[in-house]
């Protein structure tokens, strides 16, 4: 390769969890190669309400990144997530669990939730929850990862699970590691960008200092106003407003309380839903709600008058529009975290699309001539994996019987785009799911949601009829039997924090 062709000078512009987790990466695998800077404003501050993560945060941190376990979860107040309890969805008083992994045992090529399913329609079978290893551990809060001595095929073989953390800690966490491999901080906050006359491409910023900061790729982790992508290039926003209403939300942190519960609760409300999220110090609590159908005052009372513990500052607001950037390169800037986009944290999926956009970008890096075709593709599939997303979130809010508010009322009875329509007629039919090429929720995901809020299927597969009954009933009580027998012997969460987890204080 032409070395005189390479990306010697990388400035991301923003810190916050997204700016320093693309510093560690880019440093991790650009090294030496590429000299990589960040200016980031103590003044500015970061949104850092992001305390929820997916599990793909452990591939990241731990496969990517090199870091160990237990030191992240200690430096970041973390606590383990093995789900998200949704309350009063589908009616007022549901409850169900959408946990991470797999449900069951599958058998040839089908999903276990289909043998399931002929016994459920038969009220031979309990609930989906008992049928996998993180919904049966969540609300016994019991928790041990995966037993690698456990038969090929066992649910326990590898528990899938992810975290809660503070994300000012994390953000802080990674500043350190990106500093030790060679990534130089600089405070400012940037008062002009500069671009190349011919073809528009940033060429540096300006602090408020006076410094000028060059560089040949930059990196806009500027949060919500987009300062390259969008105040600079002027790149455009797709608005999702309508298919997801909410608007605003309030964060507000409260005391801690025992036992630590492993899995994050949403709670669905008048106007949109409260977060309850457990950490070791402190438990995170926010409204994410339509500013259309309730007022921020009226927000905030709901809210703290919903908390279980007392609440140790006064609720923080952010307002937002849902949606993403019309490309998320444009020219020689790349947006990452809240510039690039904002799906509201239902599923706890912000950090993931920013872990995701920088492992993409490492895959399509580029060399000065910025070859347009991997712009295109970076971008074809950064819309990919947003939309999908968003119409795994639109399903939580139209999957839904209420009509007790005139919010639930327009959610149940809103136009859904086609792509969700198909998905849910088909599953409702015989409860198939295809999941759509590489779409990063798998079947058990949207067959928990959609079960979880009253999406029955009316029939199931026709192949699950060639197994005999004995041997059905077998299969599928033998899984709940095995996971009640398993998770019984497992320490409790706040038993597995004592001794491996503990946070300094």
């Amino acid at each position: 390769m032409d070395m005189h062709n390479r990306i010697k000078h990388i400035t991301i512009v923003g810190g916050g969890s997204a700016g320093w987790m693309a510093a560690a990466a880019l440093a991790t695998y650009l090294g030496k190669g590429a000299a990589i800077r960040l200016v980031e404003s103590e003044e500015i501050g970061i949104v850092g309400v992001g305390e929820a993560s997916v599990p793909h945060i452990r591939i990241f941190n731990g496969q990517w990144l090199g870091i160990d376990e237990a030191e992240f979860v200690k430096r970041t107040q973390g606590t383990v997530k093995l789900g998200i309890q949704f309350n009063d969805w589908g009616r007022i008083g549901d409850s169900y669990l959408h946990g991470f992994g797999a449900i069951g045992r599958s058998l040839g090529p089908l999903p276990f939730h289909q043998f399931w399913l002929k016994l459920h329609l038969a009220g031979r079978a309990g609930p989906i929850g008992d049928y996998s290893p993180q919904t049966v551990m969540a609300p016994q809060g019991r928790f041990a990862p995966g037993d690698r001595n456990a038969p090929p095929g066992s649910p326990l073989a590898d528990i899938a699970y992810a975290y809660h953390f503070d994300a000012t800690l994390y953000a802080r966490f990674l500043r350190e590691l990106a500093e030790g491999r060679g990534v130089q901080r600089i405070e400012g906050k940037v008062v002009g960008v500069q671009q190349r006359a011919h073809d528009g491409f940033v060429e540096s910023v300006t602090l408020d200092s006076g410094q000028v900061v060059d560089g040949e790729l930059f990196i806009d982790c500027s949060g919500f106003r987009g300062l390259l992508i969008e105040q600079t290039l002027k790149t455009g926003y797709v608005d999702w407003s309508h298919w997801l209403p909410c608007d605003r939300a309030l964060a507000v942190p409260s005391e801690s309380t025992d036992p630590i519960i492993p899995y994050t609760r949403a709670t669905a409300r008048a106007a949109g839903w409260q977060w309850r999220i457990p950490l070791q110090h402190r438990v995170g609590n926010g409204y994410v709600y339509a500013s259309r159908h309730i007022s921020d005052d009226e927000a905030a009372a709901t809210l703290l008058a919903n908390l279980d513990g007392k609440a140790l500052a006064e609720p923080r607001r952010l307002a937002f529009t849902t949606g993403m950037r019309k490309q998320f390169w444009n020219k020689n800037v790349v947006a990452l975290g809240l510039a690039s986009g904002f799906l509201e944290p239902l599923e706890s999926t912000s950090i993931y699309l920013a872990q995701s956009g920088i492992t993409r970008l490492l895959s399509l890096f580029p060399t000065r001539d910025f070859n347009p075709l991997l712009t295109e593709r970076y971008n074809r599939e950064s819309v990919f994996e947003y939309e999908r997303i968003r119409d795994f979130l639109i399903l939580h809010y139209h999957a839904t019987e209420r009509d007790d508010t005139p919010f639930w009322d327009a959610c149940r009875t809103m136009a859904i785009p086609d792509s969700l329509r198909e998905t849910i007629d088909l599953f409702r039919c015989d409860g198939r799911y295809f999941r759509n090429g590489e779409d990063f929720f798998a079947l058990p995901s949207w067959v928990q949601v959609m079960l979880g809020q009253r999406i029955v299927p009316q029939a199931y597969h026709p192949i699950v009829d060639e197994m005999p009954e004995g041997r059905l009933a077998d299969h599928v009580e033998g899984v709940r039997a095995m996971l009640a027998h398993a998770v019984g012997a497992m320490p409790t969460h706040g038993e597995w924090i004592q001794r491996y987890w503990k946070a300094a204080p």
